[in-house]
């Protein structure tokens, strides 16, 4: 749980809160249907087609009166990077992994990739599903839906593509914190589904699992959420189930090194060509003990992270975004930023300039036999080499973070995630048939 923000500009609840909703009266006779207004739901969207800067993606659509709610939001899928990765924090979310079915290899995924595309392309814009269409999400807008591909170490050779397997993808190290459950971590294929509605996000993750067929079967699968876009009364970082600011220091699209730690170069990379343009996602399910943090007092607790719980200032003063003193000291001469402090041990220039994208949901998936909570954050992390991203904070952490304590890591991933489709392509196109 690194320390954190996504943008200064689009901090979790901040992007789609930045501008005043505009209104439209859909009455029924009006003339009015579903899918036009759906149409103009760009207006106060996250649509990022137009900042990929590359030929063949989509722009985002022209202005046009909105949908009345935050349901209008519409994310592009045909982008330079996949959707899921820059965007702000959903209020929901589904990550879901897939094992290719025995006797299904290359042709079967790629007819896979291609049905999956497809129907994310609709979905993101509101629309139904192809075929067989379930009707939750019927009435809703698009409500800034987003639907990301990735590819874990196990596809290649499920598809005789051992060659084209990034060096990147090879396992993660073991840490110590780590109780992992085998049966929930890995995965051929994985899938990460946001959406700021229950039924939008749930009616993806139900026609994803569909259009599976008889190609691949779940592997495991969890469910997430955030706050609410506009539950507050300004933007603002979100927070965790700690009750902590929990995304300060992410690094921005707008530093000038952004895409080169977060995403793949085009050119001049060790990573094989069908990377290009794509990320690398480390996802792991993080449990939080919470009735154990719950016991210590506020104080304590600010040590641990070494920020304020109120506003996330770091210890040594300021505001949330003022640069933590590492040095400053108190009367008797300790660090007012203890040694041990998350916040002080998961910085880049604590770890070499190492530094991940951070974009998680929290769980609770109800409580034990003893009333304990099973509850924490599915972390999901974004970096374009995991060696030098992750793993190297995690070591870090793993030799003497505070927070340690209180959290146990109980699922792990890692996922090569392409570069975004190009209109009449679909995700991994490049790969399985390069």
């Amino acid at each position: 749980m690194a320390d954190k923000s996504i943008r200064e500009a689009r901090t979790p609840d901040a992007a789609r809160d930045a501008a005043p909703e505009e209104s439209v009266s859909a009455l029924p006779g009006d003339g009015i249907s579903r899918r036009k207004l759906l149409g103009t739901a760009g207006a106060t969207g996250l649509a990022l087609g137009a900042a990929g800067g590359a030929v063949g993606y989509a722009a985002a659509p022209s202005t046009a009166t909105p949908l009345s709610s935050i349901g209008s939001n519409r994310v592009m899928f045909h982008v330079k990077h996949q959707p899921g990765i820059t965007e702000g924090l959903q209020a929901r979310g589904h990550l879901v992994a897939f094992d290719l079915t025995a006797g299904a290899g290359r042709k079967e995924a790629a007819a896979l990739l291609r049905r999956w595309s497809a129907t994310a392309e609709r979905l993101m814009a509101g629309e139904a599903a192809a075929s067989d269409d379930t009707d939750v999400a019927r009435d809703a807008g698009p409500s800034s839906l987003t639907i990301t591909f990735g590819f874990g170490h196990s596809f290649f050779s499920r598809t005789c593509l051992e060659k084209q397997r990034p060096v990147s993808l090879d396992p993660l190290p073991d840490f110590s914190s780590d109780q992992l459950d085998k049966a929930r971590s890995n995965g051929d294929l994985w899938v990460q589904i946001g959406a700021d509605d229950a039924l939008v996000a749930f009616h993806a993750l139900r026609a994803i699992q569909k259009d599976a067929g008889g190609a691949a079967r779940i592997r495991w699968q969890m469910n997430g959420f955030n706050r609410t876009p506009g539950a507050t009364a300004q933007p603002m970082t979100a927070r965790n189930l700690m009750g902590q600011l929990d995304g300060t220091r992410n690094p921005k699209p707008t530093e000038t090194d952004f895409d080169k730690r977060i995403f793949v170069p085009s050119s001049g990379s060790n990573d094989p060509a069908w990377m290009a343009n794509g990320s690398y996602a480390v996802v792991r399910r993080i449990r939080m003990l919470l009735d154990d943090w719950e016991k210590l007092p506020l104080k304590d607790q600010e040590n641990v992270i070494g920020r304020r719980k109120s506003d996330g200032a770091p210890l040594s003063g300021g505001t949330e975004t003022t640069a933590m003193d590492l040095e400053k000291t108190d009367a008797q001469g300790n660090y007012v930023v203890p040694g041990n402090a998350h916040a002080r041990i998961s910085r880049p220039d604590q770890n070499g300039g190492a530094a991940i994208l951070r974009r998680p949901f929290s769980y609770h998936d109800g409580f034990d036999a003893n009333g304990v909570p099973d509850a924490g954050l599915l972390f999901v992390c974004w970096q374009a080499d995991p060696l030098r991203g992750f793993v190297t904070i995690q070591r870090k952490l793993d030799r003497g973070d505070a927070l340690s304590k209180y959290i146990r890591h109980e699922a792990s991933g890692l996922f090569a995630v392409p570069g975004g489709a190009a209109q009449g392509e679909y995700v991994g196109q490049r790969l399985l048939e390069g």
